[in-house]
């Protein structure tokens, strides 16, 4: 079976990339060493999957869920020993491929409609670990949601999400991509980006988390107030001054000025308070 008969399907948000020069970016990127093995989701029809598979890597397993690729991937890279696919959905199914030798690393154009769920699968989230650690992902996703992960503060894009990713991993940008590097074309910019999960020391325990995940959606939630309103509801504004100036920041700063370093000093002072509220 070939994909010839085979339409992009608008729920699965299926687009096709086909820059060659965006490949080779993504490739790069990932740095491929024969000793890798590679988790790709989404593979769709397969472009960057045969890439993958030419770098020489020691195993490519893969996860589709439209069941016509699936059938259309299977023909496509029959015979080859080093390719694994496994029909289903990436947020549920199995990240470890039957020979029981978890992928070291991710390279994919992931679905745009599950970037979310998919990211805190692949990295985890504040306080709680992903259910496997990956060396690097490279991943193309929206350039919306991939600024605002890679965001600085002070930037209009700096959001919670840029406090959390950027205490689960480094991450940075590899290029940007156009709608006409993609068949269809989306109706949506896109990025590819490169992040390299901290070791579990770097992370932030679990009840630091909990109350810094407290902070961050309290204050963004009203990202245009100044912190001593918006976390007034938090704490009395005594203990606020008191967890500010051992942070070493400004009551009169908003959230997207702080740094995630910041953030967390604010979390460790807030666990320090007595009158903050429980």
């Amino acid at each position: 079976m070939s994909f010839s008969g085979h339409i992009a399907r608008k729920r699965f948000g299926q687009h096709w990339l086909k820059d060659v020069v965006i490949l080779e970016k993504i490739l790069q990127a990932a740095a491929l060493q024969p000793e890798d093995r590679v988790l790709e989701v989404g593979p769709g029809r397969g472009v960057l999957t045969e890439r993958l598979l030419a770098s020489k890597v020691a195993a490519v397993h893969a996860i589709e869920l439209d069941k016509e690729l699936v059938n259309g991937l299977r023909h496509r890279f029959d015979g080859e020993p080093r390719f694994n696919l496994l029909q289903g959905d990436a947020l549920s199914v199995p990240l470890v491929p039957p020979d029981g030798v978890p992928a070291n690393k991710v390279v994919a154009n992931i679905p745009y409609n599950i970037t979310g769920p998919l990211l805190e699968r692949l990295v985890g989230r504040l306080g709680k670990p992903a259910e496997r650690k990956y060396k690097l992902l490279v991943l193309l996703m929206q350039k919306e949601v991939a600024d605002r992960i890679l965001a600085q503060p002070g930037q209009s894009g700096f959001s919670a999400l840029s406090v959390r990713l950027q205490l689960l991993a480094k991450c940075r940008s590899v290029c940007n991509v156009s709608p006409s590097c993609f068949q269809p074309p989306p109706k949506v910019q896109s990025k590819v980006i490169a992040i390299e999960p901290f070791g579990p020391d770097q992370l932030v325990a679990q009840d630091l988390a909990c109350r810094l995940e407290i902070l961050l959606r309290v204050a963004f939630s009203s990202r245009r107030k100044m912190l001593r309103n918006s976390l007034g509801a938090l704490a009395s504004l005594s203990a606020l001054e008191v967890c500010a100036k051992e942070a070493g920041i400004s009551l009169g700063q908003r959230p997207q000025e702080l740094s995630p370093r910041e953030w967390l000093l604010m979390a460790k002072n807030f666990n320090n308070a007595d009158e903050v509220v429980k």
